[in-house]
């Protein structure tokens, strides 16, 4: 059985972590860590109480980095669905996950439908030299971009250096008006709005055409089944992970 803690426990994707492995027939959900109504409020405590094969992490952009140096530098493997770890960060959870061979399995988004829309995304970014992307979710959703945003981003950047081709020269009358310009100038639209869950576009355009993929996350059910991937993936191999798509 695959000991599980969930970081974020009473959050509303922690609770659907926590009642996902409680199912799963071969994990075995042993604390959930959360700052109020929980068995724990840190890390911590739950490390100094509970044998923790895999922590799930779901909580705050602004604690994430923290929670995650503390397991990597205590020998727990982390699984972080939590977004808003900025590229340096990024890269030295990979270095410290490497050095102390323990797993950091990083997801800008479980769902299954998302990664292929990535992926596809990938795919059509080689045949355009125009994009943009739309992301919009709920009006809770504390970072901006969205980590599905720019991981799509930088999987579309690998095909070109720029997808602003042919655009005029710009002056922007309101600041923002163009959204983010993200990685081969990606411009990124955020959307924050009640009624929304998660959502992305991928707007591609050339010469009589566009071409529009969408994904669209209507509850959080459609984000456990690529987390208990991540578990058992990061149970088995102790390596450093970023995206769903590389064990899809």
């Amino acid at each position: 059985m695959i000991k599980v803690a969930v970081c974020g426990a009473n959050g509303k994707m922690g609770k659907e972590v926590v009642k996902a492995v409680s199912e799963s027939s071969d994990m075995e959900f042993v604390a959930g860590i959360d700052l109020s109504n929980a068995d724990f409020k840190t890390i911590e405590e739950a490390h100094n109480s509970k044998e923790i094969d895999i922590l799930v992490d779901f909580t705050q952009p602004s604690s994430i980095y923290e929670n995650a140096l503390y397991c990597l530098n205590n020998s727990i493997n982390i699984v972080i669905g939590t977004t808003g770890l900025n590229d340096e960060q990024i890269n030295r959870l990979k270095e410290l996950s490497e050095i102390n061979k323990t797993a950091c399995f990083i997801a800008p988004n479980f769902s299954t439908g998302a990664v292929l829309m990535m992926k596809f995304a990938q795919m059509a970014a080689k045949y355009f030299d125009n994009a943009e992307i739309i992301e919009l979710h709920h009006n809770q959703k504390k970072d901006a971009p969205s980590g599905t945003a720019v991981k799509t981003a930088q999987l579309m950047a690998e095909a070109k250096n720029s997808f602003t081709n042919g655009n005029c020269a710009e002056t922007e009358t309101l600041k923002g008006a163009r959204g983010a310009n993200s990685y081969s100038d990606i411009h990124i639209h955020s959307v924050r709005m009640p009624g929304y869950m998660a959502s992305q576009e991928v707007i591609f355009g050339s010469d009589g055409q566009t071409l529009t993929i969408r994904h669209d996350s209507t509850n959080r059910t459609c984000y456990m089944p690529g987390v208990l991937m991540a578990i058992k993936y990061a149970y088995e191999n102790k390596k450093f992970t970023y995206g769903l798509d590389n064990i899809l």
